[in-house]
């Protein structure tokens, strides 16, 4: 009984949470957020090298790898090894993932918030993204993952590699120009809140 009604308070904060995001974003699209957003973005395009690129491009790309790979051989190992805790705890990972990538894409489309390169046309891009622009997906779902991971295993040697991996794809959808600060920001935010409300599940 304990853990519904802590599962229960913690998906009714974040809910809540969620829509004040929503709201946030609609009532500052044109304020100093935006403006902030805005210079953000162009200080950070400004900094760009080949090489640097280079890196963030690739990091960018794995996070499919990351966030379907983490859970996929936690699962096979827990299988092999005969563990139901890691088999548990590849199904609290996977579903801190899917549910934060699905209210991802369910704010995207109610928020329908215009990619950087769209809304300010001093803002270019290494390349241009489609669909819509906050919540970032590449941040909520690896934030999620590594939150997931990290709180399954509350070790520095799990928890320091899961975020400084999450915080660089993060990162690269700003450096790439196709995420401004705050759609990184309410990303991350779902990821944690994600992770957070399933914690139920872990073993």
């Amino acid at each position: 009984m304990p853990i519904i009604l802590n599962k229960n308070i913690t998906l009714t904060i974040f809910i809540q949470l969620l829509i004040l995001c929503v709201c946030l974003n609609k009532t500052f699209a044109q304020s100093p957020i935006q403006q902030f957003d805005d210079r953000v973005m162009i200080d950070i395009q400004n900094t760009r090298t080949p090489e640097q690129t280079g890196v963030f491009l690739f990091l960018s790309k794995t996070y499919r790898y990351g966030d379907i790979g983490v859970p996929a051989v936690m699962l096979a190992s827990g299988i092999i090894g005969h563990n139901e805790a890691l088999r548990q705890n590849s199904l609290y990972v996977a579903s801190s993932t899917v549910i934060s990538y699905g209210l991802t894409e369910l704010i995207k489309h109610f928020v329908n918030r215009r990619r950087p390169f769209i809304q300010n046309i001093n803002i270019v891009p290494v390349y241009r993204a489609n669909s819509t622009s906050f919540p970032s997906g590449h941040a909520s779902s690896t934030i999620a993952t590594a939150t997931a991971l990290s709180i399954a295993y509350p070790k520095w040697y799990v928890i320091a590699p899961a975020f400084l991996w999450a915080g660089s794809v993060s990162y690269s959808r700003m450096y790439l120009g196709v995420h401004y600060p705050t759609d990184v920001a309410a990303g991350a935010f779902m990821g944690v809140g994600s992770a957070a409300s399933l914690v139920f599940i872990k073993n």
